[in-house]
């Protein structure tokens, strides 16, 4: 079964970050990636009006065979990035493990990429390359897309997920226990017997659409 992740990833991490500097714009937007070749040719949109000294950064990168402003639409440019992908590291751990890249967007704060792998043990694979060379990856969510049952919320009825949400942000979970189940069933105007099995419900179904998914067979 395919999962899909969300990770966050500082820009200076790896090379397609680095050379897509963020000094001159709000944010870039990955349009899609175009193998040429030996080459990855990224299209991608810079917000903001982009000067002469954008491109002039971009293209000193020895990877980098040339960059081509191809679309401008108010305050977005469509580039087109003629660049050598094997010695970015982040793209060769995604690419290794059949992962692929659906979205990925940058801002001052880092990227966010959406990546879609075949299974959790590619996923699995392709964190721990990120780790040996030393790119700091932060999962911010692995979900089942095949999953029908999962919903946007890996299985979680919306009282559930509100229900969870509360128990954690009021430090349920926590030792000692930040509240307890009475505290909980005030704030959701609920009985104590009902919050409770709200929270059970909730901690299976989120198990079973995270954690116990079935692996593909050899």
């Amino acid at each position: 079964m395919s999962v899909i992740t969300e990770v966050r990833i500082p820009p200076d991490d790896f090379e397609l970050g680095q050379i897509l500097s963020l000094d001159e714009a709000s944010a870039i937007e990955l349009e899609t990636l175009v193998p040429s070749g030996d080459a990855t040719v990224p299209l991608f949109w810079v917000y903001e009006p982009v000067g002469d000294g954008f491109l002039e950064a971009v293209e000193r990168y020895p990877t980098v065979n040339s960059v081509t402003e191809m679309e401008v639409f108010g305050d977005r440019t469509l580039f087109r990035l003629d660049w050598d992908a094997s010695q970015d590291h982040l793209f060769q751990c995604i690419l290794n493990h059949e992962g692929q890249i659906l979205s990925a967007t940058g801002t001052s704060e880092g990227w966010d990429f959406e990546l879609r792998f075949p299974h959790r043990k590619a996923l699995s694979r392709a964190q721990a390359c990120c780790e040996e060379t030393h790119i700091s990856l932060e999962l911010i969510r692995v979900y089942n897309p095949t999953d029908p049952g999962a919903g946007p919320w890996y299985g979680l009825s919306e009282p559930q997920r509100e229900a969870l949400m509360l128990a954690v942000r009021m430090g349920y979970y926590d030792i000692p226990r930040g509240c307890t189940t009475e505290e909980l069933a005030a704030e959701l105007e609920i009985s104590d017997q009902a919050v409770t099995e709200r929270l059970r419900r909730a901690i299976g179904a989120f198990v079973r659409h995270t954690l116990l998914t079935p692996e593909p067979e050899p």
